[in-house]
């Protein structure tokens, strides 16, 4: 198997192609979450601890409510990082809660380097460590330091299918001052997508290999071009929800059968109430209702294109 025999079965397996991000913001947890913290950190008075604790319980609960309609679970590792010692040990609580109900993880790091210094950050996110498993099942990576920060990521996860994203379009709105420039062989962008299938072997069974794209939802267009221009690559596309993005948008990303890609959603799905205020008494359903309803939303797409 490859990576992407893994993302096409799990994908199947739950019916949806849903990438559910966590990005946890202390302003908009449940109080509930946040006085559970208090009441069970060392020191409840130390507010990284408490912090950092409720955002392992909301995200561990988030997990609990849809880890049976999620394909794979994207924690942005600069929301726990920020918390230092205790963020990070949330961090790998909430990966290894996720991989433990079988829903893939996608740790969102963006790490770009060479060298040993790529290969420590590969061994961090996708080998054992002693008796621990790895803690990822995926990792976003930044190419721009070329072939020379990417193999490290592939000697360490192509033996044990585990993948790589590699950022080629993102979704943010400057993306273009780099990723569009005209070069001899394409744009940036295109250049990019030429080295990822050069890196992206073998295929699997499913026809997809072990790294994949980073591909905003946000530039449909693009996306269109990229998803023929990356036969054989998982594309995970960002930018669905709070960033604009729909199931139009992002149909574009999937191939002839409907699979190929993850579509990546955030604050949408994790706190659908953030435009309305504090988390409501019934935020558990509000996120599970959000979860629905992305699927239906997919699905009505799917179906209308068949």
């Amino acid at each position: 198997m490859t990576f992407g025999d893994r993302v096409i079965a799990r994908c199947r397996e739950v019916g949806a192609p849903i990438c559910l991000g966590m990005d946890p913001r202390p302003s908009l947890l449940p109080e509930a979450i946040v006085t559970a913290a208090h009441d069970t950190v060392a020191d409840p008075d130390d507010e990284v601890l408490v912090v950092s604790g409720a955002f392992r319980l909301f995200a561990e609960r988030v997990i609990d409510l849809t880890g049976d309609d999620i394909a794979a679970f994207k924690p942005q590792a600069a929301f726990f990082e920020a918390y230092l010692t205790a963020g990070f040990a949330a961090f790998e609580s909430v990966c290894r809660t996720a991989m433990n109900r079988g829903v893939l993880v996608v740790a969102d790091v963006k790490r770009g380097d060479i060298g040993t210094t790529a290969a420590a950050y590969a061994q961090a996110y996708l080998g054992p460590c002693g008796a621990s498993s790895p803690l990822a099942d995926a990792v976003t990576v930044n190419a721009y330091l070329g072939s020379d920060g990417v193999r490290p990521f592939l000697d360490v996860a192509v033996p044990t299918d585990r993948g790589i994203f590699v950022l080629v379009k993102t979704s943010n709105p400057s993306s273009g001052e780099l990723q569009d420039i005209a070069t001899g062989t394409g744009t940036v962008a295109e250049r990019m997508a030429g080295l990822v299938n050069e890196w992206n072997q073998p295929h699997g069974t499913s026809g997809y290999g072990s790294v994949g794209a980073v591909v905003g939802a946000t530039y449909p267009e693009h996306l269109k071009h990229l998803r023929a221009a990356l036969p054989g690559s998982i594309l995970l596309l960002p930018g669905y929800g709070a960033q604009g993005a729909g199931a139009d948008d992002v149909a574009a990303g999937f191939d002839a059968n409907g699979n190929g890609a993850l579509v990546a959603a955030s604050r949408s799905l994790t706190f659908p109430w953030s435009k309305e205020g504090p988390a409501p008494a019934d935020w558990e359903d509000r996120i599970v209702e959000a979860v629905a309803a992305m699927k239906a939303d997919l699905a009505r797409v799917f179906a209308a294109g068949a």
